[in-house]
């Protein structure tokens, strides 16, 4: 499909404005409808990735709270879509801000028609808009894995809303905006090692320590339960895997070889990753473990993350494995920690983006990132390690730390404080812990427990199985709960 011709944008650069009158002029000639095409197909992949998250967590989750992980990542589509028309989308990606949060040029959505993005000149601030806002979805539906088993829903929503505005847009601004401290000290970050992953990571395990300890939970094996749902884990993976290719090829912005570069190396890490982690788990029980497949791939995706537009795909065997391997014995932090992490998402996305971010700094390369035909000359990167830029480790340790530590202080205030307003108590009771969070927060299920029990009732010699578990780390199948 032909593009037509592009022109250059003639309206005022660096300051939000009404991007044109389309009852004058056809505003669709400033941009190519192959980058518009592209980026509007990756848009829909990562919001498949929302409900891929859902089922993820809810395989891995208890039966008897399968539903409610579900159900909370469609809940983050739709608060964090309000928040980022409200306002999000204006504080991270304003034209004009401070260097750690932009203002409310764009407050409603307004001024952002086809001025073109603070993102990339390729596409709109519309579109660009669009693109992210998909972004600030998936990462509160990663960071609300945490309330597995014992929290409850209308203070989680409500903390949705209030941690996308106050921790991932600032973490947002100053890693891709061109006006943020980071971004402007040098750190490289493709498609969100440090305002999805790490942020993410670190608000599960700071709302794991808040909630505190669910029932029956041992600081020496925690609570140890399989999987109750592989089938869900393989289809949230499989979401996930999919649409990764629209979360790192889209963060290209245009539809060119960058791209192309982005889909190959996500791929490799996410195979590597996958094989890594199936081989240390068959080395302890001398079985090929479905679960650790997938675990092992969504490491390998999250480590390649930040680095998908800037390295080599020789490099990408190295994320896969060095990911899956951090990923994998990072599942034993919560015990050296003493905090009930259920469905590890800090060990996955936490340490995983932290891993990916400072192996950026080593494998960037300059004539990766110019393969978009615009990062060359006066704009091209100056690479990590492989182009004897050996400062940039030191860029990509600082934004990681600085992305964690804020990303988990600010959760603890958050919730602290939500916890005492009247009507949002972080936790539920211990009886309706035991009861699960489907029966007592949503009133449906996953799976049709009357029926189950008809069967059991009627059909002489079966009796009731006292599991309904899973998680990542849980292998045991005689420690049942």
């Amino acid at each position: 499909m032909s593009s037509g011709p592009v022109e250059t944008y003639e309206g005022v650069a660096g300051v939000a404005n009404n991007g044109g009158n389309p009852l004058l002029e056809d505003l669709n000639r400033y941009y190519s409808a192959g980058d518009f095409g592209w980026i509007m197909t990756c848009t829909a992949l990562v919001l498949l990735m929302v409900p891929g998250v859902g089922f993820f967590y809810s395989g891995l989750a208890r039966r008897k709270s399968a539903l409610a992980l579900i159900w909370l990542s469609l809940m983050s589509i739709a608060i964090v879509g309000f928040q980022w028309f409200f306002w999000g989308y204006s504080l991270a990606f304003s034209h004009t801000g401070s260097a750690y949060i932009g203002n409310l040029s764009n407050f409603g959505l307004m001024k952002t028609l086809a001025q073109p993005s603070v993102g990339s000149g390729k596409i709109p601030d519309l579109l660009f808009c669009l693109y992210q806002g998909m972004f600030a979805a998936i990462t509160p539906a990663l960071a609300i894995g945490a309330c597995a088993d014992r929290g409850r829903m209308l203070p989680a929503l409500v903390f949705m809303f209030i941690w996308t505005t106050i921790v991932y847009d600032p973490i947002a601004y100053w890693t891709w905006n061109g006006n943020g401290w980071s971004f402007k000290m040098g750190g490289l970050d493709f498609a969100g090692g440090t305002p999805v992953h790490i942020s993410s990571g670190a608000a599960a395990l700071a709302y794991s320590l808040m909630l505190g300890k669910r029932n029956g939970y041992n600081k020496v094996n925690g609570l140890p339960y399989r999987p109750h749902n592989v089938t869900h884990v393989v289809l949230g993976t499989v979401f996930l895997w999919v649409g990764w290719f629209g979360f790192n090829g889209g963060s290209a912005l245009a539809a060119n070889l960058r791209a192309v570069m982005a889909c190959i190396v996500t791929h490799i890490a996410a195979c590597v990753g996958g094989l890594t982690w199936v081989l240390l788990d068959y080395r302890l029980e001398r079985k090929w473990s479905t679960v650790g497949f997938c675990s092992g791939a969504i490491a390998g995706l999250v480590a390649i993350t930040p680095a998908a537009g800037y390295v080599p795909p020789w490099s990408a065997f190295i994320f896969g494995v060095v990911g899956g391997i951090s990923c994998n014995f990072a599942t034993k932090l919560k015990f050296l920690l003493g905090i009930d992490e259920a469905l590890d998402v800090f060990a996955e996305h936490g340490v995983g983006g932290i891993v990916g971010n400072l192996l950026t700094g080593i494998f960037a390369a300059d004539y990766i990132a110019a393969l978009d035909g615009v990062s060359i000359g006066d704009s091209a990167i100056a690479g990590g390690w492989v182009n004897h830029h050996y400062i940039q480790l030191a860029y990509q340790l600082a934004d990681s730390v600085a992305g964690f530590s804020y990303s988990f202080v600010m959760t603890c205030v958050i919730l602290f404080l939500l916890n005492l307003v009247p009507g949002l108590s972080l936790r539920v009771d211990h009886h309706q812990e035991d009861i699960g969070l489907d029966d007592d927060q949503l009133g449906e299920f996953a799976y049709d427990y009357v029926e189950v029990t008809r069967s059991l009732d009627v059909i002489p010699g079966l009796t009731a199985p006292n599991s309904t578990a899973g998680s990542i780390s849980g292998r045991d199948p005689e420690k049942q709960v």
